[in-house]
């Protein structure tokens, strides 16, 4: 295919996201959390107890079970939690959420499988009977990122619809919302996102939003605030990395908050953004996963003080990160 069709079809999803987006004043009444309900602006996004942790099941080199990494969590002073799991995973998922409740620590995602299968159907299951209601995250392919014409765009956009659309009315059914995922691929694009979720929209199905990763986002760095303006009204979920340009090919795909050269750039960007939703931070490494949330949390506070315009004091001293930033 010609450069010239791919960005003349780039330039049609994108044209008409923006347009949309002229309908919105401001996020979600959805995407308002309690805090900023009772007036906390959008400088408090960051917040600690605005935090979640996210990839710290399969990605944890000291392989915590249930109750270890509830009592990590609650120890940590992180109040929020997305279960991602492996298939050895699932024989513990009653015993993950009793541990979570012993430790004050809320479920507010979970790694949803991409069709409404008998592994998703335990999910929902299990959901309804300790009484909570994640966010479902659900990710996707439908091919290469390039696509020939507006034809065959729309066909991918139908395709994953089709696919969603069972996913979604079960979710509702169960006051549930789904977030779909970025994981690369055509899918992993705002802009197909953003025109899968209006599509379902057209159609009756209200409760599809966003959850955008940082960690997939290395080819999103330079056109990241208009893609922060597009996503903000369906945005359910934003998840932090230490980010550097082109990162992913370098080896620094996964960083501690702090190491990256975009890091400060890209939290003004969030934060000015007036997203006010929750904000997760990871391991998705082999380290320990309470060495890397803590770095993750050091970093932070070092990045906000200098949003905040105050002194940021030494770069922190990372447990879980070897190589000189």
């Amino acid at each position: 295919m010609s450069s010239s069709s791919y960005f003349f079809s780039r330039a049609v999803v994108f044209a008409g996201v923006l347009a949309c987006l002229n309908t919105f004043a401001a996020p979600p009444t959805a995407n308002v959390t309690e805090s900023s309900a009772r007036g906390v602006d959008a400088e408090g996004v960051f917040r600690k107890e605005n935090l979640a942790a996210w990839c710290i099941v399969p990605f944890d080199k000291s392989k915590r079970n249930p109750e270890q990494r509830a009592a990590m969590l609650e120890s940590l002073g992180v109040k929020k939690f997305v279960y991602d799991y492996r298939k050895e995973h699932i024989s513990q998922w009653d015993e993950e959420l009793d541990a979570l409740k012993r430790h004050g620590v809320e479920l507010v995602g979970w790694w949803f499988p991409g069709s409404l299968n008998e592994e998703a159907q335990k999910a929902l299951d299990l959901f309804k009977r300790h009484g909570v209601k994640p966010q479902l995250w659900v990710s996707g392919g439908g091919g290469a990122i390039q696509v020939a014409s507006p034809e065959e765009q729309d066909q991918r956009v139908s395709a994953e619809c089709k696919r969603l659309r069972p996913i979604a009315e079960a979710a509702a059914s169960a006051g549930l919302k789904v977030a779909l995922y970025n994981h690369g691929s055509w899918f992993g694009e705002p802009e197909n996102q953003i025109a899968i979720i209006q599509r379902l929209k057209n159609d009756g199905v209200q409760n599809v939003g966003i959850v955008y990763n940082l960690h997939h986002g290395h080819s999103h760095l330079d056109r990241f605030p208009e893609l922060m303006r597009a996503m903000l009204p369906h945005l359910l979920y934003f998840n932090l990395n230490g980010m550097d340009v082109q990162g992913d090919t370098k080896g620094r795909k996964i960083l501690p908050l702090g190491v990256g050269s975009e890091d400060l750039r890209l939290l003004r960007v969030v934060r000015e953004s007036g997203y006010r939703g929750p904000i997760g931070i990871l391991n998705h490494t082999g380290e320990d996963a309470e060495a890397r949330l803590q770095d993750n949390l050091d970093g932070l506070a070092w990045l906000t003080n200098q949003l905040d315009g105050k002194p940021p004091g030494p770069l922190p001293e990372y447990r879980s990160w070897k190589v000189a930033p």
